[in-house]
């Protein structure tokens, strides 16, 4: 049963990776988490079809490999992913499972963000006993908006080559979209100022992309080791660092569980914030532009 299964898998892939995106019918776009979903919708626009693998309230490092998403995968024609070993628990199953040869690692149906950008926090030794460290750095690019016009570029030159026919529609999407962006930016940066130097604890390496935007002080993580839930001896360390050396805000996504920032935020009598993180993390992030919006207003108001 199961060779029948593998044979049957390899058949779909060889008569998928022969077609095309048929005349006048919308590519069939498959982002594994909402700000690529957000991305592919802006520069797609009518000619996209998006599946969003995952929501704001799901740990992308931890997703079920269902067959709902496999189901989805089966019929993109291109896989948008944040790559860096972010989707690395799931998402190879689902390419694998899915059959589909145009999506595949190395072919034109996939594409990996943090591969466009400039990553950081990329590790010099690689040790388990140092947590859920990524190989090829931090792969929670999204959070600076300087990447978010880096991937658009990709994606749109990726559309482009996929399907060619609408390759002026989705440049014409691209720019419209540069320049709102490049307008938010400006007006982000300018109002994000008053944030610079700020010292912040953050519950997981989540955040180094928007600190370094910003030029916040990250003073440390609450996990005391990637991916490691906090234990009260762990946190009790991190209060002690905080009478040493005080940061001014503990930061979390909305998808974390909410019980560590709130115990150092009270002993430390400083606030907890609960950031977006992503689009769809909080009722005013529903798009890219509402996700730094709401991420600049919230770290604003806590410190007043």
């Amino acid at each position: 049963m199961q060779i029948l299964k593998h044979t049957l898998a390899a058949l779909a892939a060889v008569l998928l990776a022969g077609a095309s995106v048929p005349a006048n019918a919308a590519v069939q776009v498959f982002a594994t988490v909402p700000e690529w979903a957000a991305l592919a919708k802006e520069v797609g626009g009518a000619e996209v079809s998006v599946y969003q693998a995952t929501t704001a309230f799901q740990d992308p490092h931890r997703i079920d490999a269902k067959p709902s998403l496999i189901a989805a995968a089966r019929r993109a024609q291109l896989v948008v992913a944040t790559g860096a070993e972010l989707e690395i628990g799931w998402l190879p199953v689902v390419l694998r499972e899915s059959g589909n040869g145009r999506i595949q690692v190395g072919q034109p149906g996939y594409l990996e963000a943090s591969n466009l950008v400039t990553r950081l926090d990329v590790p010099t030794r690689l040790d388990r006993a140092d947590g859920d460290v990524h190989a090829a750095g931090n792969p929670h690019v999204q959070l600076d908006p300087r990447n978010i016009l880096k991937v658009a570029e990709g994606l749109t030159q990726r559309l482009a080559e996929i399907d060619p026919a609408k390759a002026t529609v989705y440049r014409a999407n691209l720019e419209s979209f540069t320049a709102r962006w490049k307008t938010a930016m400006a007006r982000w940066e300018q109002e994000g100022a008053s944030l610079k130097g700020t010292p912040v604890w953050v519950q997981h390496k989540a955040f180094i992309y928007l600190t370094h935007w910003l030029g916040m002080k990250e003073v440390g993580a609450l996990e005391p080791k990637p991916g490691v839930e906090p234990t009260s001896a762990s946190l009790a360390e991190v209060l002690a660092r905080q009478q040493a050396s005080p940061a001014k805000l503990v930061i979390r996504a909305a998808y974390q569980n909410d019980g560590p920032s709130k115990w150092v935020a009270e002993r430390a009598k400083i606030p907890a914030v609960v950031l977006p993180y992503t689009v769809g993390g909080t009722p005013e992030a529903k798009d890219l532009f509402g996700l730094f919006d709401d991420t600049l207003a919230r770290l604003k108001a806590a410190l007043k």
